[in-house]
């Protein structure tokens, strides 16, 4: 790791940025001050995290800090992942209004790659029930005009592990 170049940034213990990175990995703690908590952990001060963490975001290490969703422990469990066959130059344009909907909690562009598989868009629908799902993208396909697109509704039927990427070793903490 190179120097900070503020010398407020320069940890009483060269490690503690090294288990910051570490325990952001895993999540931001679930209390009030959660830079604190983290800078407790870590031995330096709220103030230190934060400029660690801006450093970070400033060149590139952290791109975004995002929410992972434990969907099944709230109810969540008809699950489908929609997949379109649209024409190449209307994909970007569907695809934002796609994912400006409410009911999309996911939406992202794929090069097609299979004949088998000629879908390029792919769009993820939450939902309590199958029902549910169904009747949301029919809402949706509606009002965009994507009835007669040629489609694909992909249920999931099992629940895989969720967490964001790591990239620190665990002995570093």
């Amino acid at each position: 790791m190179t120097q900070p170049t503020s010398t407020t940034m320069i940890p009483r213990d060269e490690a503690a940025p090294w288990r910051l990175r570490a325990l952001l990995e895993r999540g931001l703690p679930l209390t009030e001050r959660p830079w604190l908590a983290l800078a407790e952990a870590c031995g330096m001060s709220e103030g230190e995290v934060l400029a660690w963490v801006e450093r970070w975001r400033r060149e590139g290490l952290i791109k975004r800090m995002g929410l992972v969703v434990r969907h099944h422990a709230l109810g969540i469990r008809a699950n489908a992942m929609v997949v379109w066959d649209l024409p190449d130059e209307h994909v970007s344009e569907v695809g934002r209004q796609l994912a400006a909907e409410p009911a999309v909690t996911l939406c992202y562009r794929r090069r097609r790659r299979l004949p088998e598989w000629p879908y390029n868009l792919f769009c993820m629908i939450h939902g309590t029930r199958r029902e549910r799902v169904l009747a949301a993208l029919d809402e949706i396909a509606g009002r965009h005009g994507l009835q007669e697109t040629p489609h694909r509704v992909l249920f999931c039927r099992k629940a895989y592990k969720q967490r964001g990427g790591r990239y620190t070793r665990e002995e570093r903490i």
